[in-house]
């Protein structure tokens, strides 16, 4: 395991009218490298919202003006961790982020959907009491 703390890269994409708020665990290595969300090339979740959308995502606008369209927000459970490679399974001490902060100063979040069980599991042991709609979506990581 690697003694560097790693701090998420980046911030919310959140817009004032976002209904829906999908939450990873935490920016892959290649996220990193291309300092934007789901970056690695085989991670199908942009592939998902254009094919649902039928909005192109070509580049880093056009999954922004996306998100925007659809009023969805993207973010991640985990502000800092350790890790060694891109896995979930890697992560080691984790340090949530502020989600009911977030959602607070966000209110039309109606509901949050979580692209893997890591960020699922790491939102119920956190915030479990939040009174909010929430939905589990397979992970689009190729791993």
């Amino acid at each position: 395991m690697s003694d560097a703390i790693l701090e998420h890269p980046f911030k919310p994409i959140v817009f004032n009218d976002t209904k829906i708020l999908i939450l990873g665990s935490f920016p892959s290595i290649k996220s990193f490298e291309n300092n934007f969300y789901y970056a690695h090339p085989r991670n199908q979740f942009w592939k998902i919202l254009e094919a649902l959308t039928g909005y192109p995502v070509n580049n880093r606008d056009q999954k922004i003006w996306l998100l925007k369209e659809c009023k969805l927000g993207l973010w991640d459970m985990i502000g800092s961790c350790q890790r060694d490679n891109s896995l979930d399974s890697s992560l080691e001490d984790e340090v949530v982020n502020d989600i009911p902060a977030l959602l607070s100063a966000y209110p039309n979040i109606e509901k949050i959907a979580f692209t893997g069980k890591k960020a699922q599991a790491l939102f119920e042991m956190h915030f479990s009491y939040l009174e909010i709609e929430r939905v589990y979506l397979p992970s689009p990581s190729p791993a």
